[in-house]
C-alpha cells in the first residue's frame, strides 16, 4: 500500500528538533572522559616535571609556534601530559659537580661578551639566515647593548625587539603645550593621511634680502691632525629668532597683499616634514581675514635642536629611569641648541673688508640697544605658488629662510651660499646613543656609517635641515661633527670635523620628498580657509603619530610675549 504524504509528515517527531539527544556528561560509564586527538602519542600517565609552553629553552621560535599550532587540534591541549619521552630517565642519577652550568649562554672575549642565542632552527651559521644576538658586557666591562634584528626563522634570544616584547610598556610623554578645557578641537589627523599627500610646487621666487654673510673657514673641511683637537669655543653674537607675525618685512608684505600665507622656515620645516616626528610640538595658526600666518609660541620646542630624536631606544627622563642628568632629553636639546649657534659663528671668519651684503640690512638688529656684534646670518623672503587647478585666485605662500655663510666655487669662483649645522655626539656608550659609533676612531674611515646611523636616530632633524637649505635655495649645506670632550661633562667640546652636502642629494638619501610636505601645508591651510576667523593651535600628539587641530580663544599666549616687538636674541650660553 503506497504511503501518502500527509501520512509522513504525521509521522514525524513533535518536537522541534530531531536528531541524537544532546548531553553535557563528562563521562562514559561514570569514568572521565578526556578528549584526544588521533595523532596525539601517549606516554606517562602523570609527568609533574613537564614545564609550560612559555619556558624560554630549547627549540626556539619553532617551538613557540608549534606549542600554539598544535592547540588547533581537537583535545590537543591535554596532550602534553601524556607526551612520550624518548631520553631516558635520569632522575636516578646525582651530578658530583656542584658548578653551576647555563645551556643557554657561552661566555667568551675580553670583558665577559655573552653571546645569547636560539638552539632552534635559524641559529647562527644554520639554515634560516644569521642568527640573533646580545652582547651584554664589552671591552673593559662597559655595558654596551648590540643587537642585530637580521635573524631568519628560528633562533632567538635577543632581549630588544620581537615577539618578547610585544607587551612593553610605551612611553608617556608630556604635550609640547598645556591643553585647555576650554579650547576645542576641531581634526584629528592621522600620519599615514598625511604620508599620502602630494603637491608639485615650482623652486619659489626671491622677494627681498636682508643682512649680510660672512666667509665660511675652509680650514675646517680638513681632516684634524690626531694629535691636535680643534675645541668648540663660546662666540658671543647677536642671533634673532623673531616669530613670523612679530617679522616688520612680513607685516609690509601682508599689507601689500604680496601673498595669503605668511611662516619662517623653522616652522615651515617642521610641518613638511610632521610624519617623521616622535616629540610633541605645536604651532600657533591666526586666520585674519584672507590672510593665514603660522606662528610659534615664545620658548616652543620649535627653537630647540633634538638629539635622537628618531632612535629606537631614545634618551629617557627622569621620570623613565634615566639617573644620568646631562643625558635627558631636555638637558641634551639645550646643549645640542648652543653647539649650533656656537658652531655657525666658529666657522666664518669675520672681516668687515670682505663679506658678503645683501641688499637691506637685518632688520631686527639695534646697534644702539646691543652690546654684542651682529652674527653672520642673511634672511631671504621667498615666495612659493600652492595653487591648484582648481583654484579661482593664486594661493601664494611667503616665508622667511635664512643662511649662514657664503664661499668662493674652487671652479667657477662664483659666490655659493651654505646653511650650517652640527650635530653632536653625547656618549656612544650610553643608553639613548642609538648604536652609534665612536665618532673619534669611525669618523674618518667609516663616514658613511656613521652619517646614515644619523639619518636613522636624527631622521626628522636633518630632514627639516635639509627642507630649510632647499626652500633658501643654499647650495651647499655643512655639517659639523661636534664631540664632548669628556662623554660626563656636556660643557666642553671638540669639532671633529666638517663635511658638505648638495642639499637636493641629500634630500634623495634620506628619501625626503618635498612634494608631500607641499600637500600637508597645503592640506592643512585649506582646513584653516574653511573656518572663520581666529586663533588655532596645531599640536603633535606626544604618545601617538597624529596632529590635532584646537580652536583657541582670541587672547591665548599672548601674556607669555617677552618684550615689545617680540624679538628674542639667542644668547651663547657658556662652554
Amino acid at each position: 500500500m503506497p504511503v501518502s504524504l500527509a501520512d509522513i509528515v504525521s509521522a514525524l517527531p513533535s518536537d522541534e528538533t530531531w536528531g541524537p539527544p544532546t548531553t553535557t556528561e563528562a563521562l562514559v560509564d561514570g569514568v572521565p572522559y578526556a578528549p584526544y586527538s588521533k595523532s596525539d602519542k601517549l606516554g606517562r600517565m602523570a609527568d609533574w616535571n613537564t614545564e609550560g609552553k612559555d619556558r624560554d629553552g630549547r627549540g626556539g621560535r619553532q617551538q613557540y609556534n608549534r606549542n600554539y599550532r598544535d592547540q588547533q587540534v581537537y583535545g590537543a591541549g591535554t596532550s602534553s601530559l601524556f607526551a612520550i619521552q624518548v631520553a631516558e630517565d635520569e632522575s636516578s642519577f646525582s651530578v658530583v659537580d656542584n658548578t653551576r652550568t647555563s645551556t643557554k649562554t657561552r661566555g667568551f672575549g675580553r670583558g665577559g661578551a655573552t653571546f645569547i642565542r636560539g638552539r632552534g632552527r635559524g641559529a647562527r651559521d644554520q639554515r634560516g639566515g644569521r642568527g640573533t644576538f646580545q652582547r651584554v658586557g664589552g671591552r673593559g666591562g662597559q655595558q654596551n647593548n648590540y643587537y642585530d634584528n637580521r635573524g631568519g626563522r628560528g633562533g632567538r634570544g635577543r632581549r630588544f625587539g620581537g615577539w618578547k616584547d610585544y607587551d612593553k610598556p610605551q612611553r608617556n610623554r608630556d604635550s609640547s603645550v598645556n591643553i585647555k578645557p576650554e579650547w576645542q578641537m576641531l581634526e584629528e589627523i592621522d600620519f599615514n593621511r598625511l604620508a599620502k599627500l602630494n603637491l608639485e610646487t615650482s623652486t619659489g621666487e626671491d622677494i627681498d634680502s636682508y643682512g649680510f654673510l660672512y666667509f665660511y673657514d675652509r680650514s675646517y673641511d680638513k681632516q684634524p691632525v690626531k694629535s691636535i683637537e680643534r675645541k668648540l669655543n663660546v662666540v658671543d653674537r647677536a642671533a634673532y629668532n623673531v616669530t613670523t607675525s612679530q617679522d616688520p618685512i612680513i607685516h609690509e608684505l601682508a599689507e601689500k597683499d604680496e601673498a595669503t600665507i605668511f611662516a619662517t622656515d623653522n616652522i615651515l620645516s617642521m610641518l613638511m616634514c610632521a610624519p617623521r616626528s616622535v616629540y610633541s610640538w605645536d604651532i600657533v595658526i591666526t586666520r585674519s581675514g584672507n590672510k593665514i600666518f603660522l606662528d610659534k609660541r615664545d620658548g616652543s620646542s620649535l627653537d630647540m635642536v633634538s638629539v635622537n630624536e628618531n632612535a629606537a631606544d631614545a634618551p629617557l627622563e627622569a621620570s623613565e629611569g634615566n639617573k644620568d642628568q646631562i643625558n635627558f632629553p631636555g638637558a641634551l636639546a639645550l646643549e645640542a641648541t648652543f653647539i649650533n649657534h656656537n658652531f655657525v659663528n666658529q666657522t666664518v671668519i669675520e672681516s668687515e673688508n670682505s663679506k658678503f651684503e645683501m641688499p637691506h640690512e637685518n632688520p631686527f638688529y639695534n646697534p644702539s640697544e646691543e652690546t654684542e656684534p651682529l652674527a653672520s646670518k642673511a634672511y631671504k623672503y621667498r615666495r612659493f605658488d600652492l595653487s591648484l587647478e582648481k583654484d579661482e585666485d593664486p594661493l601664494h605662500l611667503i616665508v622667511r629662510t635664512e643662511l649662514d655663510a657664503v664661499v668662493k666655487n674652487n671652479i667657477s669662483g662664483e659666490d655659493q651660499l651654505l646653511v650650517i649645522k652640527a650635530l653632536n655626539e653625547f656618549d656612544h656608550k650610553a643608553q639613548g646613543s642609538g648604536g652609534a659609533l665612536d665618532w673619534r676612531t669611525k669618523l674618518t674611515s667609516q663616514r658613511g656609517a656613521v652619517v646614515a646611523t644619523e639619518m636613522k636616530n636624527n631622521s626628522c632633524k636633518l630632514a627639516r635641515w635639509t627642507v630649510q637649505a632647499i626652500l633658501a635655495r643654499a647650495d651647499v649645506m655643512k655639517l659639523g661633527f661636534v664631540s664632548r670632550t669628556s662623554p660626563k661633562s656636556n660643557d666642553r667640546h671638540v669639532i671633529l670635523g666638517v663635511v658638505g652636502y648638495d642639499p637636493r642629494k641629500f634630500a634623495e638619501q634620506m628619501n625626503l620628498n618635498l612634494n608631500n610636505g607641499w600637500g600637508i601645508v597645503r592640506t592643512i591651510i585649506d582646513m584653516v580657509r574653511a573656518m572663520k576667523d581666529g586663533k588655532y593651535v596645531l599640536v603633535k600628539d606626544p604618545n601617538k603619530s597624529l596632529l590635532r587641530l584646537y580652536e583657541v580663544p582670541a587672547g591665548t599666549f599672548e601674556d607669555d610675549d617677552d618684550g615689545p616687538g617680540g624679538e628674542e636674541v639667542i644668547e651663547e650660553g657658556a662652554e
